[in-house]
């Protein structure tokens, strides 16, 4: 993994952070997205008990399965779970230069106490639109209404 680079160059450490529940497209866009920024891609994702402090329904895919997925990715360099809801500590250990937001990022405690250390830091957040095309939570409203949809038989005329 990673990108060659020359003995002497700086390597930019990108990361983002997210579920990664039902990995698919959006997802794909985004860390490919992120391979654009920088040398080293980073990824955290978040714990069940993380994503339920927020959400109001726990992963489909368990932790080990969603880290074993992003993983396999080529544009992925690191994958990183999280257990607590914070991302300081993270970008002090990965020392990270570029940190990479979706659209809903907010400003909650723990966004802006990332924000705060990034910019004493001289590190920057970029924000990202998420893909239309697709969403965890669309997919997995899709799933719900076909396994309750009622097949009707057909009749031949």
């Amino acid at each position: 993994m990673g990108r060659a680079l020359a003995k002497d160059q700086i390597i930019v450490i990108v990361y983002t952070v997210g579920t990664f529940d039902l990995l698919h497209v959006g997802h794909l866009a985004l860390l490919e997205y992120c391979a654009t920024l920088g040398d080293t891609v980073a990824v955290g994702v978040a714990s069940d008990r993380v994503v339920s402090s927020y959400k109001p329904n726990e992963p489909v895919i368990p932790l080990d399965q969603r880290v074993e997925m992003l993983t396999a990715l080529r544009c992925v360099d690191i994958v990183r779970p999280y257990f607590e809801l914070e991302y300081v500590s993270a970008c002090k250990v990965l020392n990270v230069d570029v940190f990479v937001v979706g659209e809903d990022w907010g400003s909650n405690a723990h966004n802006l106490a990332v924000e705060a250390y990034l910019e004493s830091a001289g590190k920057r957040i970029v924000g990202t639109s998420y893909n239309p095309r697709t969403s965890s939570t669309n997919i997995k409203k899709f799933a719900v209404a076909q396994s309750h949809r009622v097949h009707q038989p057909k009749i031949h005329l």
